[in-house]
């Protein structure tokens, strides 16, 4: 078999295996703030903005964009979170077709709550020689992510 088909030579395998390690070990982290790891990703960009922006809404289409989430992602992971008090969200002032979502106080507070989860993968044992270098590692990806999105 061609070195080039084995599937531990696969870039795009281990990129997913560790992903989906990497959300393993939040799950019980976010289990207990009674969210789930997509859920989290949307809080991060909603505090961000929010810390950049006070208290304005955001569309939902620049949010998919940030988190490179298709509509059909999208929309379902919004309407639970709106379900569960954690945003709101209504149609734009100038478009009603472009949905805007904003942070309940109930989403806000959960912020403090969710300060320790980033620690949940750097504190594993033996993992902090692996993330030492966690910005060098950023800019890899970064550079990786922009190559395959010129691709596009």
């Amino acid at each position: 078999m061609a070195d080039n088909m084995v599937l531990d030579r696969q870039l795009c395998f281990r990129l997913y295996a560790a992903s989906r390690a990497i959300q393993r070990q939040y799950r019980p982290v976010l289990d207990s703030l009674g969210i789930t790891y997509p859920q989290y990703l949307v809080l991060l960009a909603l505090w961000q903005w929010e810390a950049e922006t006070p208290r304005l809404p955001h569309s939902i289409k620049d949010l998919g964009n940030r988190l490179t989430l298709d509509s059909g992602t999208m929309t379902p992971l919004i309407r639970r979170m709106e379900a569960a008090g954690l945003l709101i969200k209504s149609p734009g002032e100038t478009d009603a077709r472009l949905w805007m979502v904003m942070l309940t106080p109930k989403g806000r507070a959960l912020k403090s709550q969710a300060a320790a989860v980033p620690e949940t993968v750097t504190c594993l044992p033996g993992a902090q020689p692996l993330l030492g270098d966690i910005p060098a590692l950023l800019q890899q990806l970064d550079r990786l992510l922009a190559v395959l999105s010129e691709a596009e």
